[in-house]
């Protein structure tokens, strides 16, 4: 199943659709007291999530489906318990950006305001930076509580998938020695625009990746070449830490970032830049400079 966080016509705030094709469905209407966000279909457990999906095949909703072109998108998490980042996951990535790839994953956190939704604008002022990059990466959601898992299990706790763009004010991960800050700041977390359940993709680490900025492809790879996989990932991430239904994992960026590149491509004052992973979503967002 494929669901998302949109703003339905005529609406003020989020609601969980379920999407089918170019229509979708918010969940409310599928069945009785149905969840209105992401959140709350994963604390129902596999019985809700059952419930959803037969209610669908049954045609239950068909009075409140509403076309995708009329809807706008908020971010694929609204209230995540954490956001988990994974950086330097990419032997490439890490190579051009003159950084380490250690034994163990670089982890950080993003904060909740810099998340953001497709087709979204992120606004930054020049003061803050004028070396604002692109990183297409694969985020994986966790469904039910993880700790100390194993590696040969970790999939089996893995809600679903979405599109992050982990947007890095390079000059300041440069000069701090933590990189929150730098990839926190308002709107530098678009996720997106669905999240796609784990049934459907069999394999985490055959799926291309890739993006565009303003029309030129940038990064084009494949989760392949992960240096450590999604299950090696959560298994790592739950040891000793449980990881709480709901949590946002953002696995890491393969090689072709803007500030490595001679010389820099970098997204700027109306830029438009797209991620995209196949069979998941491309996510887009819109860049505004001020100041």
């Amino acid at each position: 199943m494929r669901f998302a966080h949109v703003v339905l016509p005529g609406g003020d705030s989020p609601t969980l659709v379920l999407v089918d094709g170019d229509e979708a469905t918010p969940v409310v209407a599928l069945v009785p007291d149905g969840p209105r966000t992401l959140e709350q279909l994963i604390a129902g457990g596999d019985t809700l999530r059952n419930a959803v999906s037969a209610a669908a095949a049954g045609g239950a909703g068909a009075d409140a489906r509403v076309r995708i072109a009329d809807v706008s998108f908020a971010p694929a998490v609204l209230t995540p318990p954490s956001i988990m980042a994974i950086g330097l996951n990419y032997s490439a990535h890490a190579g051009e950006l003159n950084l380490k790839t250690d034994d163990t994953p670089t982890v950080f956190t993003l904060w909740p305001n810099s998340l953001a939704g497709h087709e979204g604008t992120t606004t930054w002022s020049r003061t803050l930076s004028e070396a604002v990059d692109y990183e297409a990466e694969l985020g994986v959601i966790i469904g039910r509580a993880a700790r100390d898992v194993s590696e040969e299990d970790a999939l089996d706790y893995v809600f679903g998938y979405t599109v992050v763009n982990d947007i890095t004010a390079r000059n300041v991960q440069y000069s701090e020695a933590q990189w929150c800050r730098a990839k926190s700041f308002d709107g530098f977390t678009p996720a997106g625009p669905y999240v796609v359940t784990a049934d459907e993709v069999p394999d985490p680490q055959d799926l291309h990746i890739w993006t565009v900025l303003d029309g030129h492809t940038m990064q084009d790879s494949t989760t392949a070449t992960m240096v450590r996989s999604v299950a090696k990932l959560i298994a790592h991430l739950s040891h000793g830490i449980t990881l709480l239904p709901g949590t946002l994992i953002s696995t890491g960026s393969p090689g072709g970032s803007g500030y490595s590149r001679t010389p820099q491509v970098l997204m700027r004052d109306r830029s438009t830049v797209t991620v995209g992973i196949d069979g998941i979503g491309e996510l887009t967002t819109h860049c505004r400079v001020v100041g």
